[in-house]
């Protein structure tokens, strides 16, 4: 029953929407003591650390190959970037009901941070509607080379929250773990290459 459950899409994305629940939930119960600001920020918080938990199925699988969780993750990989994605677009769709009309959206895409934000999802849109079976299928080789938008993505993801942040440490500290998932996954395919 318990493997069942591992193995259960469902299950995984009633896991992948709780925090997203939590977030409105508090929102709703607690709106004076948890508004905007925390809800933007957690909404964030979380695309970005489903984004670098996409990220690092890979060098994860290159290092573990023969073990079952990885195997499991890598079927699983494309439901966390879509999570990602999902937390990314609550967290604009709050920013644009806070703006309140497109022209003040659209005012501030001058600023660095907004505009490496509008970038980033611009790029992973066609990464979220392509994450299926059918398009993979459908798109073959192209699909990965598409797919490769999401290293773009992620540095526009991150720089955006590095300049959004009232302190960047947090962010920073993040951007560190990126850099580390990135290099260990670049390392290894280029061993794979050579042996």
């Amino acid at each position: 029953m318990l493997k069942a459950a591992a193995n259960s899409r469902p299950a995984l994305w009633l896991v992948l929407v709780l925090p997203g629940l939590w977030i409105a939930w508090r929102w709703i119960a607690t709106p004076q003591l948890y508004g905007y600001g925390h809800a933007i920020g957690d909404s964030g918080d979380w695309a970005a650390w489903l984004l670098m938990a996409t990220l690092a199925v890979t060098p994860l699988r290159l290092m573990f190959r023969k073990q079952a969780w990885t195997i499991w993750l890598m079927r699983r990989r494309r439901d966390l970037g879509v999570a990602s994605f999902a937390y990314a677009l609550a967290h604009t769709v709050m920013y644009l009901i806070r703006k309140g009309s497109p022209e003040f959206a659209f005012a501030e895409l001058s600023t660095p941070y907004i505009l490496a934000g509008w970038i980033a999802l611009a790029l992973f849109l066609p990464l979220a509607i392509t994450s299926n079976d059918f398009s993979v299928r459908r798109l073959k080789r192209s699909w990965k080379r598409l797919h490769r938008l999401v290293y773009p993505a992620a540095i526009l993801a991150f720089l955006h929250w590095v300049w959004s942040a009232f302190d960047p440490t947090t962010a920073w500290i993040h951007v560190g773990i990126l850099a580390a998932i990135e290099i260990v996954r670049v390392a290894l395919q280029q061993r794979q290459r050579v042996t």
